[in-house]
C-alpha cells in the first residue's frame, strides 16, 4: 500500500515550548487516519504542519514520496476542514462549493457541474440555490465539505469538524464522513479529542499526549491491548488498579495487589520488572458472583448503581479502598444488587491487562 503522508521526527517549538517532539508515523493512500488526544497534546500542531501553516522546527514531512516543506499551504494537494464552517454568507451553496475551482480558474460551466456533483454526494442538491442562513448547522458542516472536496485534493485535513453539532448530528455526521472517504478514496486526516469519533470511523488511530505518539493501531487494537496507562485510560473506561510484579513468563505477569490478592495476567509489550505498574481491567469485561465464591478474583461492595437504559453502571470499591467500575446489560435476567451489598468480580479470560505508567 502507497503511503500518503510519512512524518519523520518531527519537532515543533514555539519559542522555549515544545508542543511536538520528534513524531514519526505513516499515513496509507485511502487511509481514514485519527489523530486522537486530549487538548493540548500537539495534535492540531501536527495538522496545521501537514497542511503548511505551521513551519516544522526539525524533521521532515513527505506527501506520497515528495518533501513539502518549502512548499507553501495552496501549492499542496491537501484541503482543509476547520471547525468553523467559513462559508461565504452572500453567497448561495453551490457558489460556496465552487469558490475554490473558481479561484483555479476553472470555467465557469464546469466548475458548476462538479459543484454539483459535490452537493450530491452530500445529499444537499436540493439546497444549491439557498444561502447559508438558511441552513441548519449539519447542513453547513456538509457544505464546508463539499467545498474542500471539490478541488479533488489528495488528503483530506480535519480539524474538529464535528465539534460544534449536537449529539445527534455528530452521530450522523460520523457516518457521512466515513461514506464519504470510501466514495472519495481520498486520504482523510482527522483530528479530535472524541474517543468516539475515533473508534468508529478510523481505519487506525494515533493517540498523542503531551506532544508524542504514545500508540498507533486499529481501534480494536488500541482498545483491546494498550501499550500504557495513559492510552487505556483515554481510550474508553477502564479500571486502573496499582500491581507488584512477582513474575513475568513468555507474556503473562503474576502480580500482587494493595489488598494482599495474588493474580495472573497478560503482560503489555512495555512491562518489566522494574518501575510503577497498574492492571487494567473494562468494565463490560466483568461478570458478578457471590463474594468469596470460587470464580471471584476480587471482592467489593456495591456504592451505587445507574440506570442508563442499555446497561448498568455500578460503582464499587475494593476492599483496599480503591474505586471500580463494573457495567452489566440491561436485560430481564440481570441481578441488580442493592448498595451496599458485597459481591464477588469476575474477569473474563484476557479481561486483566498489566501496564506500565
Amino acid at each position: 500500500m502507497t503511503d500518503a503522508i510519512d512524518i519523520r521526527g518531527v519537532v515543533k517549538r514555539y519559542g522555549s515550548v515544545t508542543a511536538l517532539h520528534g513524531v514519526s508515523l505513516t499515513i496509507a493512500d485511502n487511509e481514514f487516519f485519527t489523530l486522537l488526544g486530549p487538548s493540548g497534546c500537539g495534535k492540531t500542531t501536527l495538522l496545521r504542519c501537514i497542511a503548511g501553516f505551521e513551519d516544522v522546527s526539525a524533521g521532515e514531512i513527505r506527501l506520497f514520496g515528495q518533501d513539502i516543506a518549502a512548499q507553501d499551504p495552496n501549492h499542496r494537494p491537501v484541503n482543509t476542514v476547520f471547525q468553523q464552517y467559513a462559508l461565504f454568507p452572500h453567497m448561495s451553496v453551490i457558489d460556496n462549493v465552487g469558490f475554490g475551482l473558481k479561484m483555479k480558474g476553472m470555467a465557469s460551466a464546469e466548475r458548476r457541474a462538479r459543484a454539483g456533483r459535490m452537493l450530491e454526494m452530500v445529499h444537499l442538491s436540493d439546497f444549491a440555490d439557498r444561502l447559508p442562513a438558511q441552513l441548519s448547522g449539519g447542513q453547513q458542516q456538509r457544505v464546508a465539505l463539499a467545498r474542500a472536496l471539490a478541488p479533488e485534493p489528495r488528503v483530506l485535513l480535519l480539524d474538529e469538524p464535528l465539534s460544534a453539532l449536537d449529539l445527534k448530528l455528530r452521530q450522523a455526521m460520523r457516518v457521512e464522513l466515513k461514506s464519504l472517504q470510501e466514495q472519495t478514496g481520498i486520504t482523510f486526516i482527522f483530528v479530535t479529542h472524541d474517543q468516539e469519533e475515533a473508534l468508529t470511523m478510523s481505519d487506525r488511530i494515533a493517540v498523542m499526549s503531551q506532544g508524542r505518539v504514545q500508540q498507533i493501531g486499529t481501534a480494536r487494537e488500541i482498545y483491546e491491548t494498550p501499550v500504557n496507562r495513559f492510552v487505556a485510560d483515554f481510550i474508553g473506561e477502564t479500571n486502573l488498579v496499582a500491581a507488584r510484579i512477582d513474575s513475568i513468563i513468555d507474556g503473562r505477569a503474576e502480580v500482587t495487589l494493595p489488598g494482599g490478592q495474588r493474580l495472573s495476567c497478560a503482560a503489555g509489550a512495555a512491562t518489566s520488572g522494574a518501575g510503577a505498574h497498574h492492571l487494567s481491567i473494562r468494565p463490560e469485561r466483568l461478570n458478578l458472583v457471590a463474594a468469596g465464591a470460587a470464580g471471584s478474583d476480587l471482592d467489593a461492595v456495591v456504592e451505587r448503581v445507574v440506570y442508563l437504559g442499555t446497561d448498568l453502571h455500578l460503582m464499587a470499591r475494593l476492599d483496599d479502598g480503591t474505586p471500580f467500575n463494573v457495567r452489566l446489560q440491561n436485560s430481564a435476567g440481570t441481578t441488580i444488587p442493592a448498595a451496599g451489598a458485597r459481591v464477588g468480580l469476575a474477569f473474563e479470560p484476557g479481561a486483566a491487562r498489566l501496564l506500565a505508567d
